[in-house]
């Protein structure tokens, strides 16, 4: 079971998906800029700027997106009020027009989503098709 969003009759399909893109979008800045801070700290690259840049351009690409998506839930008035991460996976709390809902997230399917997600935002989403594959069989199930 890859997420569980518990949901008013309100939200829709689509209202889902950007509290989700929400999520994953900024769990993904966040390890962008995380991972581009330790190649350059690592000294353990020849040339980290090289791979800085890579992980800049989807560190900066995953900003944009991400800046889409506030805009695009303050415009359905969906505000997404808490996000806690446990041993389990990811949790939001949201309102929806001013309904309150949830959304859970197991790790497995978070993390698939992210590595599939990131792929795309660093150019290389043509070379990982299995795994694509292996992301369009997961099922979401919602609660009401």
């Amino acid at each position: 079971m890859a997420t569980i969003a518990k949901r008013n009759r309100e939200a829709t399909q689509e209202e889902l998906s950007l509290v989700r893109s929400y999520l994953l979008l900024t769990f993904i800045h966040k390890v962008f800029e995380r991972d581009c801070r330790a190649i350059g700290k690592s000294g353990l690259f020849k040339m980290p700027q090289l791979y800085m840049e890579l992980v800049s351009i989807g560190a900066k690409k995953t900003a944009l997106m991400l800046q889409e998506v506030k805009r695009e839930l303050e415009s359905q008035n969906i505000i997404v009020s808490t996000i806690r991460q446990d041993q389990k996976g990811v949790e939001a709390q949201f309102k929806c027009r001013g309904i309150a809902g949830e959304m859970h997230i197991q790790w497995p399917s978070f993390r698939r989503e992210m590595t599939l997600r990131m792929r795309a935002y660093l150019g290389l989403a043509g070379e990982f098709s299995i795994h694509a594959r292996e992301e369009s069989s997961n099922q979401v199930v919602c609660l009401v």
